[in-house]
């Protein structure tokens, strides 16, 4: 009877592992196709956004040397227009930081705010200064341009008459100029010849693929330089006081509601994937976030990150061209969109990462 007893549980047991390995009908396989989607940022989004990225630079290179060469107003304007076209196309890839723009930094070298414009102006007069080390974040970039160009005098007149006089504000504009595009231009030639078939075949569902970097590099991207730092910042929201001062093109100022427009257009179209050149569709996270979806019937979080896109979007868009004014006249505008612009933050960094079964790989440390 024992050993009937034994030969019946075996088989039981047996039986019940075989069930347990059958894959359970109501437990979605994750079968969508990271490679091609990869492929598909790398050929169509990222390296087609940072060619003309760096052709704007190049535009805006060539309108200082030609400054440097006839030292008119109209030469000059044709600057200040070239450096505001650049540092708009410079919204649509500052959120790839990865490969080689995260080695060199990049995104630290071009466009960390408010700029130091006391040690710039010791750079001007001294000649002497390192631009590659990292105390310089500050003291270059779109930012330490913005203050060449609009800052240095309250008149437009005397901005040009102090380039007239002083080849040392020009060499240090230039010098500043060309930083921009060497740098930019060697993150894209790494991607054309290195890194995008490094991007593409790195498609595996762990912390290292090239997805999962990625995806954390955005929402990085999204929280700390685009929330926090064109809006967050500025109205006060980490340390209790208006810090108006703070805000992107702070010289130009009436600009800078643009550049944050841009920055969150960019973010929601690489999101959908039109993010190209000519505005075709590839695959994205919205449609990963579907195919998980209609895999398991969960919630519809490309709708909730798309709809709060709008949203904040829409509520940025009610906001003055000056964001400097406007945090002067009414911060509680800027604070508004601020917190339109952290429930996408939630969507992207809870939702969305859930869904995808990504972990997050950064802290944040604004305790928020």
């Amino acid at each position: 009877m024992k050993a009937i007893y034994f030969l019946v549980v075996t088989a039981t047991i047996f039986y019940s592992c075989g069930k347990e390995d059958n894959s359970n009908p109501t437990e979605p396989v994750d079968n969508f196709d990271r490679e091609l989607m990869l492929q598909q940022w790398a050929d169509d989004i990222i390296i087609p956004s940072y060619q003309l990225y760096v052709q704007k630079l190049l535009i805006f290179k060539t309108a200082v040397e030609l400054f440097s060469n006839e030292r008119t107003i109209e030469n000059f304007q044709l600057v200040r227009n070239n450096w505001l076209i650049a540092y708009k196309q410079w919204q649509y890839v500052s959120m790839f930081e990865i490969g080689k723009a995260e080695e060199i930094k990049l995104r630290n070298f071009m466009n960390i705010f408010p700029a130091d414009t006391s040690q710039i102006m010791i750079n001007i007069q001294s000649e002497s200064y390192n631009l590659s080390l990292p105390s310089t974040f500050d003291e270059q970039g779109f930012p330490a341009i913005d203050f060449m160009l609009h800052g240095i005098s309250v008149d437009d007149d005397e901005i040009m008459e102090l380039y007239i006089q002083d080849d040392l504000r020009y060499n240090y504009l230039e010098i500043m100029v060309n930083r921009l595009y060497d740098m930019s231009q060697e993150v894209l030639i790494d991607w054309e010849t290195n890194y995008r078939d490094i991007f593409v075949q790195n498609a595996s569902s762990s912390a290292t693929g090239s997805l999962d970097k990625l995806v954390n590099d955005y929402i990085f991207y999204f929280e700390r330089f685009l929330r926090a730092g064109k809006f967050g910042i500025p109205a006060g929201v980490f340390s209790g006081n208006i810090e108006a001062q703070t805000v992107e093109a702070l010289y130009r100022r009436n600009v800078s509601k643009e550049l944050a427009l841009d920055a969150l257009q960019a973010s929601q179209k690489f999101f959908n994937g039109v993010l190209t050149i000519d505005g075709h569709k590839v695959n994205a996270l919205s449609d990963y976030l579907d195919y998980i979806k209609d895999s398991t019937g969960s919630t519809d979080v490309n709708r909730l990150v798309n709809d709060q896109f709008d949203l904040a979007i829409s509520k940025v868009q009610e906001l003055d061209n000056d964001f400097y004014l406007q945090l002067i006249e009414d911060p509680i505008s800027i604070l508004e969109a601020y917190d339109e612009i952290q429930k996408i933050v939630v969507f992207l960094k809870v939702d969305m990462m859930q869904a995808l079964n990504i972990r997050v790989d950064f802290v944040d440390a604004d305790g928020d």
